[in-house]
């Protein structure tokens, strides 16, 4: 028996709308536009002051803009490398000072911020919760607020003969206080990234025989690189900037900082002192900490966005 199909009615076939394709150099262009703006607003506050340091005038106040100023010369810099200040100390015992103290907390806040966050990530612990929200705590509270506190307690702390020779007025005194002050930022910072690390890798090396120490100097530690640049870049940056607890605790000339020293060139005697030499300081003072970034950059970078497993 035949059958008969019936045909299907001709439908209109629908044009399928597609959005017209953007030209490829103009998104391109746009990009480009608003890349070199925010270059431009970055680089040219920095500029200015490169030229102000090259500028052989003395000018108390700079009055006028210009990037290349006319006679440019490096007495600026000579001058500040001999003697910034007023105070009878070099420039080279100020960058040292700054270095001991920036490296001691950058070291120090580190090796005790890991411990602490690995505790808090692998174990469980008494009052665990009540711990970290006391790290919170002190993280949240304005560094300024410890002052007080911290002058007494260190000035109750002798370590020599005299009246003046007490911990709060040295160098390892203002590094205590310095590291109770970056520890906390450690500690939550570090332990949020080692909550990141899969446990199977620690129960894996258990299995081959491998101890708790082991575990944690040949596992952890390497994969927690990238914070670990990150938490010691930023402790060294604190440390090496690190202005009111200087100003509060030391009196003793050559235990000054270059933060120190870049406030007295601004105090007082400001109107006297040359705009030159203070962007000379300026940029001498903030070039080690760019020279530590560009050097931790590859582990803060390129270790960032590695996993775990690798």
């Amino acid at each position: 028996m035949a059958t008969t199909t019936t045909p299907l009615p001709n439908r209109p076939m629908r044009r399928r709308l597609l959005p017209r394709p953007e030209l490829p150099y103009r998104s391109q262009l746009i990009r480009q536009l608003i890349l070199l703006f925010i270059t431009f607003i970055t680089v040219f506050p920095i500029l200015w002051v490169v030229s102000l340091s090259l500028d052989p005038r003395g000018i108390s106040r700079p009055t006028e803009l210009r990037l290349i100023p006319p006679g440019a010369s490096l007495a600026a810099y000579q001058k500040v490398l001999d003697q910034p200040t007023n105070n009878p100390i070099t420039f080279a015992q100020l960058a040292l000072n700054s270095f001991k103290l920036a490296s001691g907390v950058a070291i120090f806040s580190v090796l005790i911020g890991v411990s602490a966050a690995y505790v808090f990530s692998r174990f469980n612990i008494r009052g665990q919760r009540f711990l970290m929200l006391a790290v919170l705590t002190v993280l949240m509270m304005p560094a300024i607020g410890s002052i007080a506190p911290l002058y007494v307690l260190l000035n109750k702390i002798k370590i020599g003969a005299g009246a003046a020779d007490t911990l709060r007025n040295s160098l390892y005194g203002v590094g205590l206080a310095c590291i109770s002050g970056a520890l906390p930022f450690a500690i939550w910072n570090l332990k949020g990234y080692l909550d990141t690390i899969p446990r199977d890798l620690e129960e894996a090396a258990r299995i081959d025989g491998a101890s708790i120490n082991q575990t944690f100097i040949k596992i952890i530690l390497p994969l927690a690189t990238p914070a670990l640049a990150v938490t010691a870049f930023l402790g060294f940056m604190g440390g090496w900037t690190e202005f009111a607890l200087s100003w509060q605790f030391l009196s003793k000339v050559e235990n000054f900082t270059l933060s120190m020293a870049l406030w007295n060139m601004t105090g007082q005697y400001s109107g006297q002192v040359p705009w030159s030499n203070f962007a000379a300081m300026a940029l001498l003072v903030a070039t080690p900490v760019s020279v530590v970034y560009l050097f931790l950059q590859k582990y803060i970078v390129s270790g960032l966005t590695i996993g775990s497993v690798k």
